[in-house]
């Protein structure tokens, strides 16, 4: 988890020059507890309540990418927050970064969507002695994942915010038990610019269509039921292609070769080659480029998979950081369904980018 902060920090420091406009945020929430599964009914109790404290950036168009995407705007955020039952699930803490991606935009009004990932903390986990209620988060720090939407209202160095978001939290299956909590927020909040820059930079947009191909190495860990017990290595290797359509698009497909070692406890009578375990994939995914941040999502199907621990389907959600080297550092959730599988922890390399 801690390669998030480095996505995190790394595509703020980028952008924090002062070219861009510089806000100071701050929001109230009130949410609820969204109960995803039946063992998860006596949880929620009382309503979610938090606070959120961010520096905003208004991009002026000095990339490429500001410009496709209509002028983004990049956030840091601080938060707080009670999730619906502070006896068992307690309350969470932290922070993590966002885009908010401009649908709608006038001179004082702009509404746009928001995706956001990072790092939460809380304070109460499962415990088999003293939480046993608590299902949903076995681990301190989980990762967070938002999306919503938000309704901004600007007029001179002052603005006002409507938003709706939904918050996820979860360790990726490092620990059991993992249900994960999903908190729906509505929020309201005030802004003030603390540094501006009347100027709008304005670059020629190249819409260059290519191909490139590279190779990802994956290191993960897998805890499986019951809770407490042996965690074990997973290993991966992804040959891929990527096709990018322009500044805003892309396609990913990959042949991916996966190792998971706890695949060995499952028909624990019949005797496992290494080579028999491994799990070979077929992936398509779509990327969301942002200069050399790309969010990929997309669902791959096993083509061989001879003892079938899960779905024949599985789905990653996560994002990549592409060095001027060639070199990609890789944080992506992969899944089934709605369960968590593990979190690839990866590095790759594209050749002659």
């Amino acid at each position: 988890m801690k390669l998030i902060l480095f996505f995190i920090f790394g595509v703020f420091a980028a952008h924090s020059q002062t070219e861009n406009d510089i806000w100071i945020d701050g929001r109230a929430k009130l949410g609820f507890l969204a109960a995803h599964s039946s063992i998860m009914g006596h949880l929620a109790k009382e309503h979610a309540v938090g606070g959120e404290l961010s520096v905003l950036l208004q991009t002026k168009g000095k990339k490429n990418w500001h410009t496709a995407y209509n002028y983004p705007t990049i956030s840091l955020t601080a938060f707080f927050s009670t999730v619906g039952n502070r006896e068992v699930l307690g309350s969470y803490g932290g922070f993590f970064g966002s885009l908010n991606l401009p649908l709608v935009k006038r001179k004082h009004y702009c509404f746009s969507a928001k995706i956001g990932a990072g790092l939460g903390y809380t304070n109460k986990v499962y415990n088999s002695e003293t939480n046993i209620l608590n299902v949903a988060v076995s681990t301190h720090l989980n990762a967070r994942i938002t999306m919503g939407i938000d309704n901004r209202f600007t007029f001179g160095n002052h603005s006002y915010t409507l938003g709706i978001d939904a918050s996820h939290f979860s360790n990726s299956a490092v620990k059991v038990p993992n249900l994960g909590i999903n908190m729906p927020f509505i929020s309201a909040g005030y802004g003030y610019r603390i540094h501006e820059n009347k100027d709008t930079i304005q670059i020629e947009r190249r819409t260059n269509k290519y191909w490139e191909f590279g190779v990802l190495g994956v290191l993960s860990v897998k805890e499986v039921f019951p809770t407490g017990g042996r965690k074990y290595p997973v290993f991966g290797l992804n040959l891929m292609g990527r096709r990018f359509f322009g500044p805003k698009a892309g396609m990913e497909v990959s042949v991916d070769f996966i190792s998971k070692q706890i695949i060995k406890i499952y028909h624990a009578d019949v005797e496992k080659t290494q080579l028999e375990i491994v799990q070979i994939g077929t992936f398509v995914g779509f990327i969301l480029p942002f200069d050399r941040l790309h969010l990929i999502t997309g669902m791959g199907v096993y083509i061989k998979d001879k003892y079938q621990p899960e779905d024949a389907f599985y789905h990653r959600v996560g994002m990549r950081y592409v060095l001027k080297n060639g070199i990609n550092l890789n944080l992506v959730l992969k899944s089934h369904w709605a369960r968590a599988d593990y979190t690839e922890f990866g590095i790759a390399y594209t050749f002659k980018r």
